[in-house]
């Protein structure tokens, strides 16, 4: 039994029964496969030995037959010889393909198809015999002495009533003729082999179900392990808040190729920008498509002023709208009366440079509450 082990008392992850199942680790239950060997074996002679029988029966009396032409070429004793092994050959097979076909389906049965080298790689940790007699007392070894000891019992009451009820009849059959005392002993062996079939075929009903719960009491994991497997699962969250930092650095980088399709730039002066884009017939409000801080923030000022979009210092709106908002979604509904004002601004500048009105003065900085601008949240902690 593994160190630790007594703590685990929590179902196996689907994560771990994964793994356990890429390296040959599931439940197989022997007393299946010894049933389907014996089972397929039996059906296998009771069917195919008439057969087999009649075959070998006609190749020997063909291959004990002679004649002058057969004792004249003595070549044709080594074909005859190669017959009669091939029929043997044959039925050898033949058995021994239906007895393979047997074991993995109940194999397959048991516990799945499973597509792993891992149980056949040499592992020297399984000589080593400090563990080796560790594992002799471990629950699923026990059971399994037990289940053992329990079915030799078994097999062993019922073939002492077998043999002991038909040994009377099978010492008579000296007496029949051989055809007849054949025909007996057969279907004396057939009973026999039945009983021994159904034997084994109660133990693998239980075996099973047993095996199943084994493999699922040993796959059993501890608090620790559970925890371990969820970081691994999730990541280290201070790596995954470095990775979403960077993605959100690369997708700023990227949307700067945006800012040419802005309606305005709004600054802080120098420290941020943040490009707002709205069209009415198509968005319910307008939309942040790229913004930047430091020198992203310089990159996009300089973009915008190269493609005569307006650049507008609004420090606060700017704070708010870099720390509330995400690239190419709505801005916050709080932010709505705030960016209207400078749209409205940005509107009169455009229609002053094409001649259809007067140029409008300095624009006076919008509202924003105090709750979304980052610098009022820190000069607050700080008196506080």
């Amino acid at each position: 039994m593994e160190p630790g082990s007594q703590d685990r008392n929590l179902p196996a992850s689907e994560r771990k029964l994964k793994k356990a199942r890429d390296d040959g680790q599931v439940s197989r239950s022997e007393d299946l496969t010894h049933l389907a060997v014996l089972g397929a074996g039996a059906i296998s002679v009771l069917v195919l030995a008439p057969i087999l029988f009649d075959r070998l029966q006609h190749s020997m009396g063909h291959q004990l037959s002679f004649d002058a032409i057969a004792v004249m070429q003595t070549g044709s004793m080594v074909q005859r010889l190669a017959d009669a092994t091939s029929i043997g050959i044959a039925g050898c097979a033949a058995f021994a393909a239906i007895i393979t076909a047997a074991t993995v389906v109940a194999a397959v049965a048991s516990g799945g198809w499973v597509n792993s080298l891992k149980p056949i790689m040499p592992d020297f940790s399984r000589i080593n015999p400090l563990s080796g007699f560790g594992n002799l007392f471990t629950k699923k070894k026990v059971l399994s002495v037990v289940k053992m000891a329990l079915a030799t019992g078994v097999l062993f009451a019922i073939a002492a009533t077998f043999l002991g009820s038909g040994m009377q009849t099978i010492s008579s059959l000296v007496l029949q003729p051989s055809i007849s005392a054949i025909r007996h002993l057969t279907e004396w062996l057939t009973s026999g082999m039945g009983l021994l079939l159904l034997v084994v075929l109660m133990a693998a009903l239980i075996d099973v179900p047993l095996q199943t719960f084994l493999h699922k009491d040993e796959m059993k994991m501890s608090h620790q392990e559970v925890k371990q497997e969820g970081k691994e699962s999730d990541g280290n969250p201070q790596i995954k808040a470095k990775i979403r930092q960077r993605q959100r650095e690369m997708a700023q980088k990227n949307s700067v190729n945006a800012v040419p399709k802005a309606d305005f730039v709004v600054m802080n002066p120098t420290h941020f920008a943040v490009a707002i884009r709205y069209d009415e017939k198509t968005m319910g409000a307008p939309q942040v498509i790229s913004k930047g801080a430091d020198l992203m923030a310089m990159k996009i000022r300089d973009v915008a002023k190269h493609h005569a979009i307006p650049v507008l210092q609004s420090p606060m709106l700017a704070r708010a709208l870099y720390a509330n908002s995400e690239l190419d979604q709505d801005i916050p509904s709080s932010l709505y009366t705030a960016v209207a004002q400078v749209l409205a601004y940005v509107y009169k500048l455009r229609a002053a440079m094409r001649g259809d009105g007067p140029m409008p003065g300095e624009l006076n900085h919008p509202f924003v509450p105090a709750e979304l601008d980052p610098l009022a949240k820190t000069i607050r902690m700080a008196h506080a």
